[in-house]
């Protein structure tokens, strides 16, 4: 059981935004601007906690309801729930609603107040990673009262039999009192038997719901001497998944941070391109010889996003040029981290600064991470494009590699899955003029507590840049 136990937590380590399973996600509902967080239930069914702050006040109502993100159920949405108003903070809203089926799903908000009214809906992944466990406390008080129960019945049938017909004060007859003993021993056998089938039926219905509990697919990476880097992905065995489904995120059907280990002062951000189905290659760039962390994020049409978690040996590679969206990155080494550094240099010229305030970074919560970019001179950068669409990339990585989260400027929801809501504005996000403004700014909530390294990115004048600074989360 032990083994059990963490076989089901290294899986719930695994899923999708590797040890970071709530969704952000900052978006329009008509005319009001909404950060929305939606915190999962590690068991499904189960209750999934929705906040959402509102970016200017006037908002008077938030209406919340679950649907499935694609398919027949996703057009029928049942009665919504109202989503409660803080008294201390009229702007902030919270809500709790039932997942019930393992799979994407989506929460619509509804918002209505001095603008008008307005939609818009996040997916959310509805992933089982463990089975609950029952407290100590309660299960040894249980065990007593069945027991008492138990011996309870048995003594009820024996007084029954020997004594049920007698008149008062009258004794029982050794006949009566031996079959009184016979049915005791006769119910004894029946409690027992109850408990027994009943202890096999409740393993039996751990066990099937166990089968749903969330297996993250298999992935194993090798490397020719020419320096092609080929995944292979397997899965180990998790409901109906399929591997040949896959949509394109941001054009691409797979998104890969690599990482050197272990000072993590290198990253690079590639696309590998798919072979067959579960088969990816990419030719590496020039990389040193070492040993390479790998995150892979995918999305498969049903809108469920997955990270594929690799480790990989490199001998030295030659390497081809990065072409296309593929970019590289580099900055201190994790022995010469520093949590209070702001300033990240570029490559090129110019900086990027960390525009943070003097409040801790707290787990769970909510958090705007704002980056500013200048120039050589220390103004606004005036070059900055678009990069995939986006103004900017951010892969979250505690230290440990235990959680890594790739975050886009509207939240942690992949766009290949925001793009299947119901509510979808496809042009979302590109409604600018020519000149980008030097700032990106990033919703997300950091898991757990402990160190982080976080690398930015961003695309200057044709070349993507990337920043690259550490956190500490309380």
């Amino acid at each position: 059981m032990r083994l059990v136990a963490l076989a089901l937590i290294f899986a719930a380590a695994l899923n999708a935004h590797v040890g970071s399973p709530d969704v952000f996600h900052e978006g329009a509902a008509g005319p009001y601007r909404l950060l929305v967080t939606i915190r999962p239930p590690v068991v499904v069914p189960g209750v999934a906690e929705i906040e959402i702050r509102s970016a200017l006040p006037g908002v008077r109502r938030m209406r919340i309801v679950p649907l499935p993100l694609t398919g027949a159920g996703a057009k029928f949405a049942p009665t919504p729930d109202v989503a409660q108003q803080s008294k201390d903070d009229p702007q902030f809203f919270t809500g709790s609603l039932w997942l019930m089926s393992v799979g994407a799903w989506q929460v619509r908000i509804h918002a209505d107040g001095d603008q008008g009214a307005g939609e818009l809906s996040v997916p959310v992944p509805a992933l089982p990673t463990r089975t609950r466990t029952m407290q100590t406390g309660i299960g040894a008080l249980l065990f007593v009262l069945m027991l008492v129960l138990a011996v309870g019945i048995v003594s009820i049938v024996g007084a029954g039999v020997r004594e049920g017909q007698l008149d008062p004060g009258l004794e029982a007859s050794p006949a009566r009192v031996r079959r009184s003993r016979v049915m005791m021993g006769v119910t004894s056998v029946l409690v027992a038997a109850m408990l027994f089938f009943g202890n096999r039926w409740w393993g039996s219905e751990a066990n099937n719901y166990a089968r749903i509990v969330y297996k993250p697919l298999r992935v194993s990476a090798s490397v020719e001497p020419s320096g092609r880097l080929t995944l292979r992905m397997t899965d180990p065995g998790w409901l109906r998944r399929r591997m040949d489904d896959l949509i394109p995120d941001h054009t691409h059907l797979m998104h890969m941070f690599v990482i050197r280990l272990p000072e993590m002062e290198r990253v690079w951000h590639l696309h590998p391109e798919q072979i067959e189905s579960g088969v990816f290659g990419q030719d590496l760039p020039a990389m040193p010889a070492g040993r390479y962390q790998l995150f892979a994020d995918i999305v498969h049409a049903s809108g469920l996003p997955e990270t594929l978690v690799t480790e990989v040996d490199l001998p030295e590679v030659a390497g081809k040029p990065l072409m296309g969206d593929d970019s590289a990155g580099d900055g201190p080494p994790l022995s010469k981290a520093d949590p209070s550094r702001t300033v990240a240099p570029l490559a090129g010229g110019g900086r990027m600064v960390w525009v943070r305030g003097e409040s801790p970074l707290i787990a769970r919560q909510a958090t705007e991470f704002r980056f500013s970019v200048e120039d050589e001179s220390g103004r606004p950068a005036q070059d900055l494009e678009l990069y995939m669409g986006m103004l900017g990339h951010a892969a979250f990585v505690k230290t440990d590699r235990t959680v890594f989260a790739h975050v886009h400027p509207s939240g942690s929801v992949p766009m290949a899955a925001l793009s299947l809501t119901t509510t979808a504005d496809p042009h979302a996000g590109h409604r600018m003029g020519s000149s980008l403004p030097a700032q990106v700014s990033f919703p997300f909530g950091l898991p757990q507590p402990g160190d982080y390294r976080i690398y930015v990115q961003v695309k200057r004048a044709g070349k993507v840049q990337t920043g690259v600074f550490d956190a500490r989360v309380r």
